[in-house]
């Protein structure tokens, strides 16, 4: 009787706040995933201003960059569960908080300690507010299905660091006070974003304390072939991905002659455009399809890229960046897709975590090495040589997938709904946070 009456008065309490429907919720959380890639980029047009400002060289500023990668790995390592424990809300509404701290400490920058320090901030904070976004998206999902979730913390991802390149661009490019501006539009959104946080519903029914512990990431032996796959695909797509958001702009600048900051971004834009585009038309595509034939595009693509660097085209530049682009977005969502549809249930979070260091390893070493080697080779002969790498790695990914195609029988590599929904959950959701996330930046 005691335990009704502690239930009605709960129910009755939570009652009196008022909260969005789930439906509007969903958008929230997806919105939170976008805006926190939209914000991982918005410094990217300002990258040259701010070097020739206080002087710093390539190097620093791809070491810049690799801070914010670095912060979320470290982020998603050791909070990364911490949603599970304490709700959704509090750690989005904390995360968002600190986002705005973040953006605050770019408005006051006056010396390259203050970028570090911004982006170090700033990939800290963006960890934890996809992780736990992302297990809102399968907890506020009306069927809980892993592949619509997945498609969806994909696009949003896609998008915000293709409006953020351009938005951003736009506001350097034509406002008063560029290096002021889009971090004011960011603290506008991070409200926003935050106000519709607090109104959503908590989907964590049982919480407990707030704990800190480091995730280790394990591959059973049963899902190390998908994992290779998965791995060498998000390898050559994220890679691709930190020598853009590092040096594609310099390089866009130098081969069509112009100072405009919108224009050099245009190559980003179309990458992650296309990268949205090819993930729609593939996502019930069979996954060992959609790895197999995005890396195939992704390696043609950079060709393109290696070849527009050495002739000096912008036009090869904008052509290999739309055709690199969905390259990425299927191998990537492909080669995901694969590994989620084959992990047991009691290793879902442990290979999810391997997943993400692969990821955001993938996305900061690469940044650092280029930006070593700009200064002793040039830019060109920079892409030349990564570009040539990472086409190799997209086909070694093609390889992969074809070795891992069904045999004897259809090809069904996709992970459906009921190929995920059916295994059991955790008390409190942890393992869906991470199946529920195929794309963070």
């Amino acid at each position: 009787m005691s335990s009704l009456t502690q239930l009605t008065v709960e129910t009755a309490g939570r009652s009196h706040r008022w909260t969005l429907p789930d439906r509007a919720a969903y958008g929230v959380a997806a919105s939170v995933i976008g805006l926190g890639l939209f914000a991982s980029v918005t410094p990217s047009p300002l990258y040259h201003s701010y070097s020739v400002l206080w002087n710093f060289s390539p190097l620093t500023l791809t070491l810049i960059y690799a801070t914010y990668a670095l912060g979320v790995l470290a982020s998603l390592l050791v909070a990364g569960g911490v949603s599970d424990d304490v709700g959704r809300r509090p750690v989005l509404l904390a995360s968002l908080a600190i986002l705005m701290a973040s953006s605050v400490l770019y408005v006051f920058a006056d010396s390259a300690a203050w970028l570090f320090a911004a982006r170090g901030v700033q990939g800290l904070a963006t960890g934890t507010a996809l992780s736990a976004a992302s297990a809102a998206l399968l907890d506020l999902h009306p069927r809980r299905d892993p592949t619509g979730v997945g498609l969806t913390n994909a696009i949003a991802s896609v998008t915000g660091l293709g409006l953020g390149i351009l938005v951003s661009s736009s506001l350097v490019q034509l406002g008063s006070a560029p290096r002021v501006l889009p971090y004011v539009v960011l603290l506008v959104l991070f409200s926003l974003a935050a106000t519709g946080a607090f109104l959503m519903r908590e989907p964590v029914v049982e919480r407990g304390a707030f704990r800190l512990t480091i995730e280790r990431p394990s591959v059973p032996a049963a899902v190390r072939r998908p994992f290779v796959l998965a791995g060498l695909a998000v390898l050559s797509s994220w890679s691709i991905g930190a020598l853009f958001f590092s040096l594609g702009p310099q390089l866009s600048a130098e081969l069509f002659d112009t100072n405009n900051v919108i224009a050099d971004g245009g190559g980003i834009v179309l990458l992650t455009a296309a990268a949205g585009v090819a993930q729609v038309l593939t996502v019930r595509t069979p996954a060992w399809i959609a790895a197999g034939a995005g890396s195939i595009a992704l390696a043609a693509g950079m060709g393109l890229i290696v070849l527009a660097a050495a002739a000096g085209s912008g036009t090869f530049y904008l052509a290999g960046s739309t055709l690199a682009g969905a390259g990425f977005g299927a191998a990537f969502l492909g080669g995901l897709r694969a590994l989620v549809a084959a992990i047991p249930p009691t290793h879902r979070a442990s290979v999810m975590s391997a997943f993400y260091v692969t990821a955001y390893a993938s996305l900061s070493i690469p940044a650092v090495l280029a930006g070593l080697a700009v200064g002793h080779f040039g830019l060109e002969t920079t892409f030349e040589i990564f570009g040539a790498i990472v086409a190799a790695i997209a086909l070694l990914v093609a390889f992969q997938a074809w070795r891992t195609r069904p045999a004897g029988k259809p090809a069904t590599g996709s992970a459906t709904p009921s190929a995920t929904a059916a295994a059991p959950e955790r008390r409190r959701g942890g393992d869906r946070r991470h199946a529920a996330s195929p794309c963070r930046a």
